[in-house]
């Protein structure tokens, strides 16, 4: 393949799938706290948290995040960060806090453990761990996003020694209780409420793995990108962990990398109606033949800086034509493909030796969210 094949391969790889590979920049500030809790006093200890805490804070500075970590933090160490984070969030774009270690509901209410916790009664916990609704309530304040990741859904050791004040109050054994945040709170589980996640044998968490894989790639919505982490777990973990997104954001998109530039068409997908962050992806229309009558037409992308459009002209019988304006060295090509059921599969016949490519897509109305091997990406019905 020689360099102007080349070109033209990577620009119908990013072109179908949407992505545009701009530079990860905050659009405005972005405070984050990240706390990895492995070397408990008073139960075995945990090796993964202090590794998973330490990668996914160089991730988030890396995103444009000012960081605090903690590692091993104590009661009043989380405490403090808190309060910090709270007073830095406020006003702020994003405010984001990452938490590994161990976590366990009490009587409805979940609770994050400091390494110097005890809990040797369920009401231990006010005062020696930090209730997740005052972690929601610090990251609440600010004009995108307030994110709250936890890989706190381990096997709980406490539980099993922890005298219950009331017969009747409940103690989960494993995992977090399902939360309904509000306004514009994320809140992502390791594994879904009632379950329970693994350490694994790595480096990091099956979790924290699937999020440092997936949290820089540019150009991918947050909703989507913790689809992506999700496949990922239940990949790794042969559907044994299946992790879990919990709030309803506005229909405003919210990037945590690669923000598309302001205004160009196809980047940014505003016609996208709410969509709950706990919903199942919306059925496509059912197909009648080779390809989902929904995405027959013509669809543009706009690339990074606006240079050039990319026009992707879908037919009925299951072929397509590719070509951009300006070109600007890229090749126009066609060939076939196949979408149907929220799945397409794409080969190049002419102008393009050998590429092929598929994943999944939705529709909205005139946007169309496409996943491929580069990412997650939209595109833009074309008048």
């Amino acid at each position: 393949m020689n360099r102007r094949e080349f070109v033209s391969w990577v620009a119908a790889a990013t072109a179908f799938a949407g992505y545009a590979a701009t530079d990860a920049k905050a659009d405005g500030r972005r405070v984050a706290l990240v706390v990895g809790n492995g070397a408990y006093r008073n139960v075995p200890a945990l090796l993964n948290p202090p590794n998973d805490a330490g990668d996914i804070a160089a991730a988030l500075k890396r995103l444009g995040f000012a960081v605090t970590l903690i590692t091993n933090g104590t009661f009043d160490d989380m405490r403090r960060g808190l309060i910090a984070l709270g007073r830095d969030a406020a006003g702020a774009d994003m405010a984001a806090v990452y938490f590994a270690g161990h976590g366990m509901e009490i009587n409805g209410e979940n609770w994050l453990i400091p390494v110097d916790a005890e809990l040797k009664r369920d009401t231990d916990a006010a005062n020696e761990a930090i209730g997740l609704q005052s972690v929601m309530a610090q990251v609440s304040d600010t004009k995108s996003l307030g994110l709250v990741i936890l890989d706190a859904c381990r096997n709980n050791p406490f539980a099993a020694r922890m005298n219950r004040s009331l017969a009747t109050r409940a103690l989960s054994n494993g995992g977090l209780g399902r939360i309904e945040p509000v306004g514009n709170v994320l809140v992502a589980y390791a594994a879904r409420d009632g379950t329970t996640a693994l350490d694994g044998d790595q480096r990091n968490s099956p979790f924290a793995s699937a999020l440092l894989r997936n949290i820089e790639t540019p150009g991918v919505e947050v909703t989507f990108m913790f689809r992506n982490v999700r496949d990922d777990v239940l990949e790794t973990t042969h559907n044994e962990q299946q992790p879990f997104v919990y709030g309803s954001l506005s229909r405003k998109a919210i990037y945590l990398s690669g923000l598309p530039p302001a205004g160009a068409e196809g980047a940014v997908p505003s016609a996208i109606p709410p969509v709950a962050a706990t919903s199942p992806p919306r059925a496509p229309i059912a197909s009648t033949g080779p390809i989902d009558p929904a995405l027959v037409g013509t669809w543009a992308v706009t690339t990074p800086r606006g240079r050039s459009r990319w026009f992707w002209q879908i037919m009925a019988d299951g072929t397509y034509k590719f070509h951009a304006e300006p070109s600007l060295g890229v090749k126009p090509h066609d060939g076939i493909m196949t979408a149907s059921n929220g799945h397409w599969t794409l080969h190049t016949i002419r102008g393009l030796n050998g590429y092929n490519d598929g994943g999944s897509y939705e529709i909205h109305d005139t946007i169309a969210v496409i996943t491929g091997k580069l990412g997650t990406g939209t595109w833009k019905r074309a008048e």
